[in-house]
């Protein structure tokens, strides 16, 4: 069985550039995920969001997640449940605007870290996507275009913690999905493992790697590349010890960005016959995926062709 693409990053640096691009260029196209080593985000800062994160959730997190357990009795279940993560998360959101200071509970030395670590995971989302740019042969920059709309890309973190379950085999940490957004890019803890993706009708784990960052494709990527990366679903299995940690950042395009595959990827004469995924405007889709996460993709982009016809051609408004 192929290993799980694990990528140095550093190496575009010097003489293997080359196959280091072919590495990440085979991984979009093939897996949907691959793991980044040497990625440029300080081993010091991300030992300290770990360790302040571990820490916010046993002060402020634990006793809350126990008492949704117990009020929902899913100690004591005895068949499978299909309709509930086993979960403890909360969302940060950066951009287009913060909203650190309003999340209750956070200590002024964690939300310096986090806003640190954003502005870090932030750069490297960019410059991914600029490299994802380059194995497309896209123009640099183009990405990052379409996902800035007028108002500029949407980006937020989200903070799982997922504790000791009795019945794994009941009740998944995470329920198969693929995400919606752009370009996800996890932090996630090396010691507790559970996250699997699916390729090949197998669910495959990804491996918790020290100081490593996870990338993801979502659907945007998807419909940009017309289908020559694809979003991969995934899920996470829940422990019967241990905590897992999960840092997952989704950089997406801005809520009035429109989508639809690069016009450069498309056969020059054959641009709209060749043309397999929706227009849309992103903001549009999110709306139909907020009820239909944990569902095949498929439909969602069979949906969004449906309302084309709605999308103005023209300007995009700002109004």
């Amino acid at each position: 069985m192929e290993k799980f693409p694990v990528i140095d990053l550093e190496k575009l640096n010097g003489e293997e550039r080359g196959v280091t691009m072919e590495m990440i260029k085979y991984a979009c196209e093939n897996w949907g995920f691959f793991e980044l080593l040497n990625h440029g985000i300080s081993h010091e800062l991300m030992d300290s969001v770990e360790r302040l994160t571990k820490g916010h959730y046993r002060e402020c997190m634990e006793r809350k997640f126990k008492e949704m357990v117990a009020s929902k009795g899913l100690e004591a279940v005895q068949s499978e449940i299909d309709n509930i993560d086993w979960e403890s998360t909360f969302f940060l959101r950066h951009l287009p605007v913060s909203n650190m200071f309003e999340v209750p509970d956070l200590k002024e030395d964690y939300r310096e870290v986090m806003r640190e670590f954003a502005l870090e995971i932030e750069k490297l989302a960019e410059q991914l996507l600029d490299l994802l740019c380059e194995n497309l042969g896209l123009e640099k920059g183009y990405l990052k275009k379409v996902f800035d709309g007028s108002k500029g890309p949407t980006f937020g973190t989200k903070v799982s913690n997922y504790p000791p379950c009795p019945n794994p085999e009941l009740i998944k940490g995470l329920r198969a999905h693929t995400d919606a957004g752009g370009i996800i890019l996890l932090f996630q803890d090396d010691k507790v493992s559970g996250l699997q993706l699916l390729k090949d009708g197998k669910w495959i784990d990804v491996p918790p790697l020290r100081h490593s960052i996870v990338i993801n494709l979502g659907d945007q990527l998807e419909v940009i590349t017309n289908g020559k990366y694809k979003s991969v679903e995934h899920r996470v299995i829940a422990q019967t010890d241990g905590n897992r940690m999960s840092i997952a950042s989704f950089y997406n395009p801005g809520s009035d960005a429109i989508i639809c595959p690069a016009p450069a990827l498309l056969e020059k004469e054959e641009a709209e016959k060749g043309r397999v995924y929706p227009k849309f405007v992103f903001e549009d889709y999110m709306k139909l995926y907020a009820g239909l996460k944990f569902q095949a993709k498929e439909p969602r982009f069979e949906a969004m062709k449906a309302m084309e016809s709605t999308i103005a051609t023209g300007p995009i408004a700002t109004a």
